[in-house]
């Protein structure tokens, strides 16, 4: 399983933070996505853009709970749950990263958003660029946060793929807890691995199998066709970015690497990655 981290580099855009250590006070918004699903999320402050922040794999709107009070200062902020996730709906059968794409477009579509910037983290990044797809007369730009490393890694083998899912069908929390770990570097914090483990063993197996599934099975390049934005990659240095074959296909690419850190960056240096996300923030505004 180390060779999936250390050679391919494909877990690193799958684990998104599975984190729920802190809920914003205020009162929870909905929106009805395609497929008639409730999509709970949650709106701060003022000014555009607006930005919205879209979590990964069995995590909550709460992952950005180091980004909400900051950004909010200047710009409106809005978090979602995607489906099956956090207290948004759980009725879908299958959570394909389309729909997830959906879930963010409905979102978009009933705060009445003209001008936005769509920021993902991990299994996200691929979900922003699916909503790209519906919303691209809205956005202004694109942040991959820890995600995207190599526009050409997926679709994931069959092969590759049941070397990570078929450990996860035989024993969901067992081995979940393992691969978040290994998201870490070795200076992280280790209640913050610890909470990470905890949340992510809490999440409906069914929906996870589902959402990795389908995730693997996403190809990425098709979906840079309707990018016509800047997009910036925010990564961490755990796994490497591979700048020159992504440059290939999107003349809009750019990449930025926060060093030191591992896939959890926005929680375990906030305040640097704040002050990068802003920085980015301001080129694309610029």
């Amino acid at each position: 399983m180390k060779r999936i981290f250390r050679n391919l580099g494909i877990l690193v855009v799958l684990a998104a933070l599975v984190f729920a250590v802190y809920s914003q006070v205020t009162k929870d918004k909905i929106a009805i996505s395609r497929d008639g699903v409730r999509i709970a999320y949650s709106v701060y402050g003022k000014g555009e853009p607006a930005l919205v922040f879209v979590h990964g794999w069995c995590g909550s709107r709460s992952v950005w709970y180091k980004q909400i009070p900051y950004f909010a200062k200047k710009y409106k902020v809005i978090a979602l749950d995607l489906a099956g996730h956090g207290k948004s709906g759980s009725q879908r059968k299958v959570y394909t990263q389309e729909a997830f794409g959906e879930d963010v477009a409905a979102v978009v579509s009933a705060e009445k958003e003209n001008k936005i910037i769509l920021i993902g983290h991990s299994m996200s990044g691929t979900v922003i660029l699916q909503a790209n797809r519906l919303i691209k007369d809205k956005t202004r730009g694109l942040i991959a946060i820890d995600t995207l490393k190599n526009f050409e890694r997926f679709p994931v083998s069959r092969e590759t793929a049941e070397e990570y899912l078929g450990p996860l069908r035989k024993d969901f929390v067992k081995n979940s807890g393992s691969f978040m770990a290994g998201m870490f570097t070795k200076n992280a914090d280790p209640k913050l691995i610890k909470q990470v483990i905890a949340n992510v063993a809490r999440s409906n197996p069914q929906i996870a199998i589902s959402t990795i599934e389908c995730y693997f099975n996403t190809p990425v390049i098709p979906l840079l066709a309707d990018v016509n934005v800047p997009l910036w990659c925010l990564n961490a240095d755990l796994w490497p970015s591979f700048p020159e074959i992504n440059s290939k296909y999107l003349k809009s690419y750019h990449l930025r690497v926060m060093p030191g850190l591992g896939h959890f960056l926005m929680v375990e240096d906030p305040d640097g990655f704040n002050k990068q996300l802003e920085d980015i923030i301001g080129r694309i505004n610029a």
